[in-house]
């Protein structure tokens, strides 16, 4: 058996490597195992903000809207290329939250922290121009505010990235099947599905962030006698071609109190979501009913000139939020803050229940601050300054850094340039290499999606399998037809087993 690892991460979500990604960065030697793919699951069924939760504010969770809007404004600059701020606006409804309530809320938004970075909240009047055009003409007045974009699983991908970068093992397609503890630490057994090899290692800390699998994870897979604390809500969300002209976003009130956002997104779609459904089952893939796709078009023909219906819905998503089970009644209700519950019979074994994408990074600061006794010699925090790989453009100037993409591959059509800097910021020309023409670019698969960039994705992204292109590291399945996606998976099938790097 090899040297131990000071640390075993248990998933490939947003919060597993987000903590993988720190405690490598303090010299932690550190492994990292997901039994699918990097954010497979509920990391990449999000609405791709970057919010404080506006929301949240009629729940009293003034903490956790707090730290979040301090870490929309830290984001920002460590990752301006997958975060980007959005406008978004917000129609008074007559019948529903007062005027009043809103414009306290967005007061009350706009000064729990101290904000630099995006413009404050306003006061509208709609006229049928504008963000007024898209709206029904009742909805005569209302606000706008600021958020932020993300790109959720590449969000994801990149706190790997930078973690195997510093040391971490990031092993995907791996189980954990079993792991006792022994004096001094955990011997674990790991299955790797790929290579169909099973082995074992030690580990002295064991960190539980398998998102909706962590109650089965501590009772079955760690053997840690405890009460599951985890609510398993249901997310799900539409895609339909583009309802309205204009960067803004809408945030939406309805009759049942929730909120659903419609943003646009891939350029000629609009996204719309999301649902909060009580999933009675246990954790696992989820699909969106026939009910919530109708009800996420009822809420959008209840405020939009134009009308839509589940015919006109041309991809959904959803995903299982694992929140901490605080007795609410209401879905919508249960908390989005995060618990870190640390298990201390014997080696120690810290679990993570619930948390927000936008607070990923002070979670992970918050669990070794806890694990902290039990690794000692793990350096200082630091990852509120280190900006995510391809995120250390000058200034944090997107629209710089494309100009300077598109003068050295003047090849690229303006929108490729603009995809590839999006996706991998600074770290654009590691795709594109030498390339001086399209043809250096390899096969085209449809969707702007070359063999270049693939055999990038495969080599240093993990990437394995078709889903794990279009969908997580990029969303260009929106943009190619079945041949395209057939010609790419016969292209996979044909890379060597184990050719996905496990150290980039």
């Amino acid at each position: 058996m090899s040297q131990p690892f000071d640390l075993l991460v248990i998933g490939g979500g947003i919060n597993g490597v987000g903590i993988a990604r720190d405690a490598s960065g303090r010299g932690l030697r550190v492994l990292l195992c997901e039994r699918g793919d990097l954010a497979e699951h509920t990391s990449s069924a999000s609405t791709k903000l970057i919010h404080g939760g506006l929301r949240y504010l009629e729940q009293y969770e003034f903490r956790l809207v707090r730290e979040a809007l301090t870490e929309r404004e830290r984001l920002m600059r460590l990752a301006p290329h997958i975060i980007w701020p959005l406008r978004f606006v917000l129609p008074h409804d007559a019948g529903l939250r007062p005027a009043w309530m809103l414009r306290l809320g967005l007061f009350l938004y706009d000064h729990l922290a101290r904000l630099k970075a995006l413009p404050r909240s306003e006061a509208l009047r709609f006229d049928r121009t504008g963000v007024g055009a898209p709206l029904q003409q009742r909805l005569t007045r209302g606000f706008a505010y600021s958020d932020c974009w993300v790109e959720d699983s590449r969000l994801v991908v990149l706190n790997a990235l930078d973690a195997a970068e510093r040391g971490a093992e990031i092993r995907t397609r791996t189980t954990v099947e079993s792991a006792r503890r022994e004096a001094g630490g955990w011997i674990v057994t790991l299955y790797d599905a790929e290579r169909r090899h099973r082995e074992s290692v030690r580990a002295r800390v064991v960190v539980n962030a398998a998102g909706p699998w962590v109650g089965e994870t501590l009772l079955r897979t760690l053997a840690v006698e405890a009460r599951p604390k985890v609510r398993l809500i249901k997310g799900s969300h539409i895609v339909v071609r583009r309802l309205y002209d204009g960067d803004q976003a809408y945030i939406l009130q309805q009759p049942d109190r929730r909120i659903v956002f419609a943003i646009p997104y891939e350029r000629d779609f609009t996204l719309i979501g999301t649902t909060d459904v009580a999933h009675e089952g246990g954790p696992g893939p989820v699909r969106i009913s026939s009910e919530e796709t109708r009800y996420l078009c009822a809420c959008i023909n209840r405020s939009f000139e134009r009308q839509i219906g589940p015919d006109d819905v041309v991809w959904s998503f959803s995903g299982l939020r694992p929140l901490y089970d605080d007795a609410a009644a209401n879905a919508s209700a249960v908390t989005r803050d995060y618990v870190l519950e640390l298990d201390r019979e014997g080696p120690p074994v810290l679990s993570v229940f619930g948390g927000k994408i936008t607070t990923y990074r002070r979670l992970a600061e918050h669990a070794l601050e806890k694990l902290t006794p039990h690794l000692p010699d793990m350096k200082a925090a630091w990852t509120g300054g280190a900006p995510l790989p391809g995120g250390d453009m000058a200034g944090a100037d997107f629209d710089l850094f494309v100009k300077t993409l598109s003068a050295d591959y003047p090849f690229l059509p303006a929108a490729t340039a603009r995809r590839l800097a999006r996706a991998y910021g600074t770290r654009a020309g590691h795709v594109l290499g030498d390339a001086r023409a399209p043809s250096d670019l390899g096969e085209i698969f449809g969707g702007d999606l070359t063999a270049r960039e693939v055999d990038y994705l495969v080599r240093h992204e993990w990437a394995s399998a078709s889903d794990d292109i279009l969908w997580r590291r990029s969303k260009l399945g929106l943009h190619m037809d079945r041949e395209g996606v057939a010609r790419l998976g016969r292209y996979l099938a044909a890379a060597p087993v184990g050719s996905v790097a496990q150290r980039p």
